[in-house]
C-alpha cells in the first residue's frame, strides 16, 4: 500500500520564471521521498503555462538520480506523440536507470492546442493509441519492436540495452481512461486504470465498474485498483484549509478550461472526443464560478481528519483503489505546498494504510 504525488508544473506564479517554478516542482519529487511517499508521477504537457512538463521520462531520470526508492511514475506519455520505438527505448533504458522504480502510464492527450502543435490529427487518436500502446507493451516485455499495423510499420529491431528480466513489468503499465471508449480501451491492453477525479465518487464509480467488467471479461482475472488522481491541500486548520483550497482549485479549474478549451464546441465534431461535448455544455449553462465551485467540491482538502474521512467514504463507493495527490497548481506559494505535502504525508498516509486503500502504486 503505497502514496503516489504527481507534478503539475504549472507556472500561475506571479513574478516567478519557468525557470524556477520548475525546478522548485521538481524539488518536490525528492522531498516525497523524504517526506514518506512512495511514487512520483508527472504528465507530459506542451506549449501552456498550463503543465510545462514536454518530456516526463526525462524527469524521471534526474529524480532517479536525486532518489533511492521512490517508483517513477508517467501520468502520462502521450502516444500519439511519440514514436512508439522510442518510448520503448527511454522507458528501458530508465528501468535500468532506476533498477526496476519506472511505472509506464500512457495516454492520448486532450489538448487541441498540443495537437495543433505537434501537426498531428485529434480524430485518429485513438486508432494511434490503441496500435501504439500494444507496441510498447511488446516491446518492453521481449525487448524487440516490430509492428505491421495500418499506422505503424515498424521492421523489427533489437532495444539495446534490453530489459533487465529481473524487472517485471507485471502491474506497472497504466493507461489513463477519462472517456467511455477510453476506460475499455485500457482494459483491453491488461493495463490498469488511472483516472482524474473530476465529478462526484458516484459518477466515476461508473466508469470504474465499467473497467473492471471489460478486464474481467477480457482476461478472465481480477484487475488490479484503478488509481484516482486528486488535488490536494492539507492543513491542520479546517477554516484555512478550505479557503485556501477553494481559492486555488477554482483557479486550477479556470486554468483546464483554458487549456482544453473545455466551454468550446470542437467536442462534438472530433472523432473520440464526442463525450465531452456534453460535459462543456454543463460548464456553459452552469457558469464558470458555479462550475468552478462545483469543482472544488469533488477533490481532497481539509484536515488531516477531514481528509481520512472522505477517503473512507470514496473506499466505499469506488472500492478498494489507489489514491494520488497532486499538491501543488494554480500558482499557490510552494512554503505552503510543502507544508501541506509533509502533513498530508505524516497524518494522512499512515491511516490510509490501515483503512487498506492502496494509494499509489502496488509494490
Amino acid at each position: 500500500m503505497q502514496v503516489g504525488v504527481l507534478l503539475v508544473f504549472q507556472n500561475w506564479h506571479e513574478n516567478m520564471s519557468d525557470g524556477e517554478m520548475f525546478m522548485q516542482e521538481a524539488e518536490l519529487g525528492v522531498l516525497a521521498e523524504e517526506y514518506g511517499f512512495d511514487s512520483v508521477w508527472a504528465a507530459e504537457h506542451h506549449f501552456d503555462d498550463y503543465s510545462m512538463c514536454p518530456d516526463n521520462l526525462q524527469l524521471m531520470s534526474y529524480l532517479a538520480a536525486r532518489t533511492s526508492r521512490i517508483k517513477l511514475g508517467t501520468g502520462a506519455v502521450i502516444l500519439p506523440w511519440n514514436d512508439p520505438l522510442r518510448v520503448v527505448e527511454k522507458v528501458t533504458m530508465l528501468d535500468h536507470l532506476s533498477q526496476g522504480r519506472v511505472i509506464l502510464g500512457m495516454g492520448r492527450g486532450l489538448a487541441k492546442m498540443e495537437y495543433e502543435g505537434f501537426r498531428e490529427d485529434m480524430n485518429r487518436s485513438r486508432e494511434k493509441f490503441d496500435e501504439a500502446a500494444e507496441m510498447i507493451i511488446r516491446g518492453l516485455r521481449n525487448g524487440h519492436v516490430e509492428n505491421d499495423g495500418p499506422i505503424y510499420r515498424q521492421p523489427r529491431v533489437d532495444v539495446r540495452p534490453g530489459p533487465n528480466p529481473a524487472y517485471d513489468w507485471k502491474d506497472r503499465i497504466y493507461g489513463v481512461a477519462m472517456s467511455p471508449d477510453s476506460v475499455p480501451a485500457v482494459a483491453r491492453l491488461g493495463a490498469r486504470m488511472m483516472t482524474f477525479m473530476q465529478y462526484p465518487a458516484e459518477l466515476h464509480a461508473e466508469s470504474i465498474n465499467k473497467y473492471r467488467e471489460v478486464y474481467r471479461e477480457t482476461h478472465g482475472t481480477e484487475p488490479g485498483p484503478v488509481l484516482t488522481q486528486d488535488f490536494v491541500y492539507c492543513h491542520e486548520d479546517p477554516e484555512i484549509a478550505e479557503r485556501t483550497a477553494r481559492e486555488y482549485l477554482s483557479r486550477y479549474f479556470l486554468s483546464v478550461i483554458k487549456h482544453y478549451d473545455f466551454a468550446g464546441s470542437h467536442w462534438r465534431r472530433t472523432k473520440g472526443y464526442e463525450a465531452y461535448q456534453v460535459g462543456a455544455d454543463m460548464i456553459r449553462e452552469a457558469g464558470m464560478e458555479a462550475a468552478g465551485a462545483g469543482y472544488a467540491d469533488t477533490q481532497i482538502w481539509g484536515t488531516p481528519e477531514q481528509i481520512v474521512e472522505k477517503y473512507r467514504y470514496r473506499l466505499e463507493v469506488l472500492g478498494d483503489h489507489q489514491p494520488s495527490i497532486a499538491p501543488s497548481f494554480a500558482g499557490l506559494p510552494f512554503d505552503k505546498v510543502r507544508a501541506s505535502l509533509q502533513l498530508f504525508g505524516e497524518k494522512v498516509v499512515p491511516e490510509l494504510h490501515k483503512l487498506g486503500v492502496q494509494a499509489g502504486v502496488a509494490a
